[in-house]
């Protein structure tokens, strides 16, 4: 059974789709609120989550913004469902990360339809990610270098997989810090630069000459898919 989130703050509504996603045999969580709307989808893991854009505590884009940068729930498809109906808010939303976007009023038959339709085209998150010698397995939370099991903390492997999972990609400390450490937190940006620290040491070749996760002076780290053996060659005799 399929679960799905549902953020929404018209109480009328909210129990209006609870009733008919419900009918369709779909499992429902969700709150009135946004308020901890990224942290409650962390807990429930839903399948597909209900947005709308205009809460009383929140903007539903940094809600959806908050979804799209979390390690864990990256991947779940975002529906929009609000009264913005200008061209400028659904590009907004769309460019934010939305897999849809829909707005009120609206057939709650097309909803559903289109709830099926990003079930049927939502494609399952790689299992395992490698680059070199380092393979990450998301489904037994274990990494391995060269065969052998490397011993690294929670945060440390939430890191990890955020980064080679967006390979070339560069992130400031501030956002790996909302990615990895979550938006209710008591760590400053440094701790970014612990957790390297520690990552590297276990995973580089050559700690002090970075390979895979690298700096990107002025800006943050970028994880590095292309690392080869001319590349670790080069950094052995360096």
């Amino acid at each position: 059974m399929k679960k799905i989130m549902l953020i929404e703050d018209d109480s009328d509504l909210y129990a209006l789709l609870k009733y008919n996603l419900e009918k369709e045999g779909f499992q429902l969580a969700g709150a009135q609120t946004g308020k901890g709307a990224v942290e409650l989808c962390r807990r429930e893991k839903p399948d597909l989550v209900i947005l709308d854009i205009m809460l009383p505590d929140s903007d539903g884009l940094d809600i959806c913004k908050g979804i799209r940068s979390h390690p864990e729930l990256a991947h779940i498809p975002v529906i929009f469902l609000t009264a913005r109906a200008s061209e400028t808010d659904r590009i907004v939303g769309l460019e934010l990360g939305a897999n849809d976007y829909i707005v009120k009023p609206f057939f709650v038959r097309e909803l559903v339809a289109r709830i099926k339709i990003q079930f049927r085209t939502q494609a399952q998150p790689v299992r395992s990610l490698k680059v070199g010698g380092l393979d990450l397995d998301r489904q037994s939370c274990r990494v391995k270098l060269h065969g052998q099991t490397l011993s690294l903390t929670a945060t440390e492997f939430r890191l990890l997989e955020f980064l080679m999972s967006r390979p070339g990609v560069v992130f400031s400390r501030e956002q790996l810090l909302d990615a990895v450490w979550g938006h209710d937190r008591a760590v400053t940006d440094r701790t970014v630069d612990v957790y390297v620290l520690r990552l590297r040491q276990k995973i580089e070749e050559d700690p002090a000459n970075p390979q895979m996760i690298r700096s990107v002076r002025g800006f943050g780290y970028s994880f590095n898919d292309v690392v080869g053996e001319e590349q670790r060659a080069e950094a052995r005799m360096a």
